[in-house]
């Protein structure tokens, strides 16, 4: 596998697409560095579960994706990275004109400045070496629109447009970058928000599922955490050395319609 043996760095992955990532990553035989803003016993054992489960070198290392010098240093404390996956996001949810300024800023921070500053300081090293995977986990929503959601429209579209910026400058030096953009992926999260949804909505599980939360996704069909896995398993291969700057929708035909 052409990834064994290399460092791969996952902001936010904790838990949902980003656990989910850093999980195929290390069967595929990458040494994975895992990241959260927190640093607790809990973040730390998550890792070592990996590293049970997948027999790969996992580490968990804190950085809070909202401070520019927290982003690029997580890149040095793993020692570099041969692999970067910007995943580290939050959402919030509101009218333009009664968006909160300080969720606008957080969003922006986290969404698609930290996939800036974590990138400056990864390229060095992937050029030095010829080789290297910059993956930037977009959305849906980096490509088309949904009201109510300014700031993360915003940022992820930004994302896109840095994905472009980054494979162009990288060209040519054995190092590719690729935006993935996910529609819904059930994941811890999202599942937990059904049984809100199904009491707002006055709706069995079966219905709010097709109706409202994949009413914009036409297979009818989560996403799930193991497919962007696989996604990102892929662009870091062989198969994918000349698929650079481009984005990868994994949305159930979101973006088809």
């Amino acid at each position: 596998m052409q990834i064994s043996g290399k460092r791969a760095i996952v902001t936010g992955s904790t838990s949902g697409i980003g656990l989910g990532i850093a999980k195929e990553l290390a069967l595929a035989g990458a040494e994975v560095v895992l990241n959260s803003f927190s640093d607790t016993d809990e973040d730390h054992a998550i890792a070592s579960k990996l590293a049970e489960e997948t027999g790969a070198t996992v580490r968990y290392i804190s950085a809070d994706m909202s401070k520019p010098a927290e982003c690029r240093a997580l890149v040095e404390k793993a020692g570099g990275c041969d692999i970067l996956i910007n995943n580290a996001g939050i959402q919030h949810v509101a009218r333009i004109e009664e968006f909160p300024g300080e969720k606008w800023d957080a969003i922006i921070a986290i969404n698609m400045s930290s996939a800036f500053h974590t990138t400056a300081a990864a390229l060095p090293g992937m050029y030095q070496k010829g080789w290297g995977r910059v993956i930037n986990i977009a959305s849906a929503h980096g490509l088309t629109a949904s009201p109510y959601k300014s700031a993360y429209v915003a940022a992820k579209h930004g994302v896109v447009g840095l994905t472009k910026v980054t494979a162009l400058e990288a060209a040519g030096k054995g190092v590719t970058c690729n935006a993935i953009c996910p529609g819904y992926v059930l994941t811890p999260i999202v599942e937990n928000q059904i049984p809100d949804q199904m009491k707002t909505h006055n709706m069995d599980r079966e219905t709010v599922i097709k109706e409202v939360m994949l009413s914009r996704q036409p297979s009818g069909e989560f996403a799930t955490v193991e497919q962007m896995g696989g996604t990102a398993v892929f662009l870091c291969s062989d198969a994918a050395a000349q698929i650079t700057g481009t984005t990868i929708s994994v949305d159930g035909g979101w973006t088809a319609l």
